[in-house]
């Protein structure tokens, strides 16, 4: 899919994303999941995800990447019930 709003093709705008120093140093970041559909799309994009073994989840329109492959774990003070 080629981005209407973005002057970057979409590989090189994942480049730019996964370039960045956060992510080489096994860190997290966060994106719109709007900016990543019109830039990318939410297909090529989960595809580089799963081609690097990152971890991924949505918030409220925000797309938070975990740039490891250690396990995630939501905490919370008290179980649900």
């Amino acid at each position: 899919m080629q981005s209407r709003n973005s002057p970057l093709a979409p590989d090189v705008w994942l480049m730019d994303l996964f370039t960045s120093k956060a992510v080489q140093q096994g860190g997290v970041i966060r994106r719109k999941a709007r900016d990543i559909e019109r830039f990318v799309g939410m297909t090529r994009f989960l595809e580089e995800i799963d081609r690097r073994g990152y971890q991924v989840a949505e918030n409220s329109g925000q797309i938070v990447i975990f740039c490891n492959r250690a396990p995630v774990r939501f905490l919370r003070l008290t179980p649900r019930s």
